[in-house]
């Protein structure tokens, strides 16, 4: 499989590399020990229209394609995870379903602001109940008249405490459950009934943040459904299919940072009077995680390709979140090794991409589930 990009696209990643490299980094350790973005770097990336790039140009976004979103995806993930956490989750799930499946009204009024950044995206689905089962819902959207009144209580909302529309989804009819029983909305943060809980404290992701997001008698438009009433299971998995192609852009780009920093250690680190990258076993780590990260972004890039080409990427997008999570938490784990002590200290970033890493195998949907994903449809291929 061959990808070209074009001009335009190799001039935008190298000033996104540019950009994570020389102005996001820096702020790496204050943002771990701040647990917050600095404002300054949040309106660099609305300048630069990190915000709208899978938004329609027509509503004010760059509007890539897939490759081109993995692209950039993977140059953010060479730097700070929470940095580049609140952008994913707004420009991927956290707007993919009003780009792809939202009215023409609901496009207009929404999308120019979150392709600014002017207003923040998250995607509500995962409950207390319902994290890996999502058919198991318990939040509920009732009709009444010309509006829908929601109630329940969703959580791990990543962009949840910062977020101000939210992608939800509810079960508005209990007979028929995922077969034609849940419903996905645009919920807007001031809607009357619209709780946000407190921040969570986390392992990693400092400066991304997650919460509850609870509805009480939340009185929602009835334009504000997205996509057809009961068709919100199918919406969710179309939606997170394309988030799962992103996540593993991401995670190709932090190995392939964390590769350049263990290479650079091994020369420079002295022991027994030679580099440790003169030492076999530390070139045999190094040829594993190199090697893995380049089968990692192949097949992203791949399963990005397949979406511009219109085609059905379940299997794919699974297949490459799974094996590019993984691949993440091996790297970093070698590179950690290869570190040697230093690798433990919070000052190097080897320590804040190990934990990072963690969490890519849990959130939109875990990698025990990507394999149930894969599995059953390779039993259907065959």
């Amino acid at each position: 499989m061959t990808i070209t990009l074009t001009k335009e696209m190799q001039q935008m990643k190298e000033m996104i590399r540019n950009f994570v490299e020389r102005e996001v980094e820096p702020f790496a350790i204050q943002i771990e020990e701040e647990d917050a973005i600095p404002e300054h770097l949040v309106e660099k990336a609305k300048d630069l229209g990190l915000f709208g790039i899978s938004i329609p140009e027509q509503y004010g976004g760059i509007g890539l394609n897939a490759v081109g979103k993995a692209t950039v995806l993977e140059q953010l993930g060479r730097t700070h995870n929470g940095f580049v956490s609140l952008i994913s989750a707004h420009t991927g799930i956290g707007s993919t379903g009003l780009v792809k499946l939202a009215s023409e009204h609901l496009k207009n009024k929404y999308l120019p602001e979150m392709a600014a950044g002017t207003k923040i995206g998250a995607f509500a689905l995962s409950e207390p109940g319902a994290g890996s089962d999502a058919t198991n819902l318990a939040t509920s959207a009732e009709k009444k008249g010309d509006y829908w009144v929601m109630n329940g209580t969703k959580h791990f909302i990543t962009n949840g405490p910062i977020a101000d529309v939210y992608t939800v989804f509810a079960l508005t009819d209990k007979d028929k459950g995922a077969k034609g029983g849940i419903t996905a909305f645009l919920v807007e943060r001031d809607f009357p009934g619209l709780n946000v809980g407190k921040k969570d404290k986390k392992m990693g992701l400092r400066g991304s943040y997650t919460s509850q997001v609870i509805f009480e008698d939340c009185i929602i438009p009835e334009e504000n459904v997205i996509g057809e009433v009961g068709m919100g299971y199918i919406s969710a998995l179309k939606i997170l299919s394309e988030g799962r192609v992103g996540l593993a852009a991401r995670a190709v780009g932090s190995s392939g940072k964390l590769i350049e920093l263990s290479a650079k250690y091994a020369k420079e680190r002295i022991q027994f009077g030679k580099p440790i990258a003169d030492n076999q076993a530390i070139q045999w780590m190094l040829a594993d995680m190199a090697t893995e990260t380049e089968a990692a972004r192949a097949l992203t890039m791949m399963a990005a390709q397949k979406i511009d080409e219109g085609k059905k990427v379940i299997k794919e997008a699974s297949m490459a979140k799974l094996f590019a999570s993984d691949v993440f938490n091996r790297v970093a784990d070698k590179a950690v090794q290869i570190h040697g002590g230093m690798g433990y200290m919070a000052e190097y970033p080897v320590e804040r991409f190990y934990r990072d890493a963690r969490i890519t195998k849990i959130y939109e949907g875990t990698n025990e589930i990507q394999r149930l994903i894969i599995a059953r449809n390779v039993l259907e291929e065959c």
